[in-house]
């Protein structure tokens, strides 16, 4: 297999197998080795999402849902323990097994399901990172929104560093977010026989909303995709042996990220209820808390700290989210984008949500739409878990390494109670829809209970044995290709030339080409002059004057050195496609061009003509850096 055809079948390819792992060394040596997938997972953990439902489980119910916490993390280590265990073991991530075992029109939903999980996670970091600059700065809401979305360029910066960097920069965010919580919950001085009462499971019909929250804002389903992938940046030995090891470090791994994201999640939610619920106010709004800590703590720093955890909360969750992003896009579509267009068009589906809410219901709107996104990824959730479990079970997909069955008994009842939560939820919701519609409820019926009927029978169809369904349609898995080399020949080899620094280079590899091949070299320069545009071949200007004498010195200089050379001029302000009109023309067999070398904004001003290029011809093109 070619190394561009093995980049576009893994997971993460600019930094898949790109961190080795030391052998004959101590444990705690492998286990910084190893250490680093889990804490980028664990940021999902403890976004501005988990905040609104923290704070808001805490200020109305006190520490009665704790427990829903407490629960929420077991589940969230041993299904990101099953996710990083199938990336292991198949070097597959979620999106990707979920592709090689369902038919198309599934992955489909599938996929877009996924999509709206993370626009919702992306809504909550936009929604924390204004919040934030808001409370420190005075930035009005709208304006914090809209800056959001350059912090897109933040995950460009990070990336080129590698992946060990991005983690690090990570660390230091979830660091800062427990150092911060830390020191509030020592100054508000809670109940602590109140936070040992709040581990025994309780539910009232009123606490159900908060709790199917707090279970989204903690187990969240791009995670699951994420987790799978992110092991596999490791240079996992493919041994059995080799493989066991990794299987147990990630445990470690997503056990010490996990307990410390729970930590830091009872941190919030014990604040709330020992400043607020303690004094009777009822939190409607973050920025309200970040207020209030002042007057009921007895100091400025108290505030600070909340809002500097806050930003340092949404920067993280930025990072992941791109990631878990371009993982579900390619593994499930098997299409690749760059990092900062798909990162743009998620932002840009936050942002809009998110400023049409608050220039409609104001500030204390943003609070509602938090709560709301953690909802909708609760919901999402069965979708991800089910094929997760199924997979993770599966003997013919992960053979030793299938899920014991005591193990098998804890996932299944993690996904039993996260979707028993989301049903009753579903069906209260409705019910609250249908009678505050009065008259005009029936029209909720309809158009709700469809939705609803509909999605439970796609949950039921992935949930079925996999011998159960009709194998027509569902794509086959990957299967080495069989090649047959018959030779290739180049008979008129085109060079792209715009007179720049790299053209030299360029037509070096033309020349050997055009010796090795015995072929003919055809020269391709485009005039972008007014008079060119205007008169085309017949211009006769300054510039279409030099352009052609140059051409003809560059012919002269390759006719000398043994290979027959031709040229032509184009003439238009849209270089690509005349490029690719004087590639027909001449009826090339290749076309050699020069890469510009644009990084990051330049591209989006300069253009990229390469790209464009290559799109339109049906010809091999050659890159030359």
């Amino acid at each position: 297999m070619s190394e561009t055809d093995k980049n576009a079948r893994v997971s993460l390819s600019e930094v898949h197998g790109s961190v080795p792992i030391p052998t004959n060394v101590g444990i705690v040596k492998r286990l910084f080795a190893f250490a680093g997938p889990a804490y980028l997972v664990s940021v999902g953990y403890m976004d501005p999402g988990n905040w609104a439902t923290d704070l808001e489980g805490g200020a109305r119910f006190g520490y009665q849902l704790i427990w829903v916490l407490l629960m929420s993390n077991f589940m969230a280590v041993v299904l990101q323990t099953l996710a990083a265990r199938m990336g292991i073991v198949t070097g597959r991530d979620l999106a990707q097994a979920c592709r090689e075992n369902y038919p198309r029109p599934v992955v489909i939903a599938l996929w877009v399901m996924c999509e709206i999980a993370i626009a919702a996670c992306d809504l909550a970091e936009v929604l924390g990172t204004a919040i934030g600059l808001n409370l420190l700065f005075g930035l009005p809401l709208v304006y914090g929104v809209v800056i959001t979305g350059f912090d897109t360029m933040l995950f460009l910066a990070i990336q080129r560093f590698g992946i060990r960097k991005m983690e690090a920069l990570i660390l230091t965010f979830v660091l800062t977010i427990g150092v911060c919580f830390g020191v509030e919950t020592i100054w508000s001085k809670p109940d602590w026989g109140g936070v040992v009462h709040g581990f025994i499971p309780h539910l009232s019909p009123e606490s159900l909303y908060i709790a199917v929250g707090i279970i989204g804002a903690t187990v969240m389903p791009h995670n699951l995709y994420l987790h799978s992938a992110l092991v596999q940046t490791r240079a996992v030995n493919q041994s059995i042996l080799g493989k066991r090891i990794a299987c147990r470090y990630n445990f470690y791994d997503t056990a010490l990220a996990l307990n410390g994201a729970f930590f830091v999640n009872a941190a919030i939610l014990i604040v709330a209820a020992a400043v607020f619920f303690r004094n009777g106010i009822l939190v409607t709004e973050i920025q309200q808390a970040y207020q209030m800590l002042t007057p009921l703590l007895g100091s400025t720093i108290a505030s600070t700290l909340f809002a500097v955890a806050l930003i340092s909360s949404g920067q993280s969750s930025t990072v992941t989210g791109t990631l878990a992003g371009q993982i579900v896009m390619e593994g499930f579509m098997r299409f690749k984008i760059r990092p900062v267009l798909r990162r743009l068009v998620t932002r840009v589906i936050a942002i809009v949500p998110a400023v049409l809410v608050i220039s409609l219901r104001g500030d204390d709107g943003s609070y509602n739409l938090l709560i709301v996104s953690q909802i909708i990824l609760s919901l999402q959730l069965p979708f991800a878990v089910i094929p997760l479990l199924k997979f993770t079970d599966d003997r013919t997909i992960m053979g030793t390494f299938a899920t014991r069955p005591w193990v098998r008994v804890l996932g299944w009842a993690s996904a039993f109670v996260i979707v028993a939560l989301n049903a009753g939820l579903i069906a209260s919701t409705i019910n609250t829809w249908a009678v505050a519609a009065g008259p005009q409820g029936i029209w909720v019926w309809l158009t709700a209970i469809p939705v609803a009927v509909g999605c439970a029978l796609l949950l039921i169809y992935i949930a079925i044995p996999k011998s159960w369904r009709s194998s027509k349609g569902r794509p086959e898995p990957y299967s080495p290709m069989s090649l047959g080399f018959t030779g290739e020949e180049y008979r008129r080899i085109g060079v792209a030339l715009d007179f720049g620094a790299g053209d030299a280079r360029t037509l070096s590899h033309a020349h050997s080409l055009a010796t090795m091949h015995k072929a003919s070299i055809y020269l391709f320069h485009v005039v972008e002059g007014v008079a060119g545009q205007v008169y085309g071949g017949e211009a006769f200007d300054k510039e279409a004057r030099e352009d052609r004498a140059q051409l003809e010195n560059i012919a002269d200089q390759i006719q000398r050195a043994g290979v027959e050379a031709h040229f032509e001029l184009g003439y238009s302000p849209d270089v690509p496609s005349e490029l690719v009109k004087l590639a027909r023309t001449s009826h090339i067999d290749l076309l050699v061009m020069g890469a510009h070398g644009h990084r990051l904004l330049a591209d989006l001003f300069l253009g990229t003509s390469v790209s464009e290029v290559r799109h339109q011809l049906e010809i091999p093109v050659l890159i030359v850096r």
